[in-house]
């Protein structure tokens, strides 16, 4: 069986897409589902470092251990890799719009909120300035997004 391919973007990749990372990961091992998920960062802030505390703290009170993940940049090499492309605001859709080589390449991108709100292109904030609350929020909306994901495949896999 074919593996998809899921990349999750976002700003620093230290807060939303290693949480989409770790929530599909958590997922993916729960169901034995044949994905491969990464995340990566639009700039390169905080590169070969882990996710910030709070988002840690917050995924492992959720039952997700996002500690071993490490935040790299986003590579043009990317949209041959990943079938698809999951990004959490609009800076990060119109960068990847920049970057894409190809109208085919910029195909794969799409916002993640939009496995929740089709065609909407809500964005999922970013809780780096925030408080708990703000984490507690954003782990929500991703997780969210994440079980849409995981039923989509589960669907295709168990009828």
């Amino acid at each position: 069986m074919k593996k998809d391919k899921l990349l999750f973007v976002c700003l620093g990749n230290i807060c939303r897409s290693p949480l989409a990372e770790g929530i599909m990961l958590h997922y993916i091992n729960k169901h034995k589902l044949p994905i491969e998920v990464d995340s990566a960062a639009i700039a390169p802030y905080h590169i070969g470092e882990h996710p910030d505390p709070r988002t840690i703290k917050n995924a492992l009170k959720h039952g997700i251990d996002i500690r071993p993940l490490v935040a790299r940049q986003f590579q043009i090499s990317d949209f041959n890799h990943f079938d698809k492309i999951y990004v959490m605001d609009n800076s990060h859709y119109y960068h990847l719009e920049k970057l894409a080589p190809t109208k085919d390449d910029f195909k794969k991108v799409d916002y993640l909120m939009n496995l929740v709100f089709p065609n909407e292109n809500r964005e999922v904030p970013d809780p780096y300035y925030g408080t708990e609350k703000d984490f507690e929020e954003v782990f929500q909306m991703i997780h969210t997004a994440c079980q849409k994901l995981v039923n989509q495949y589960a669907e295709n896999i168990f009828v």
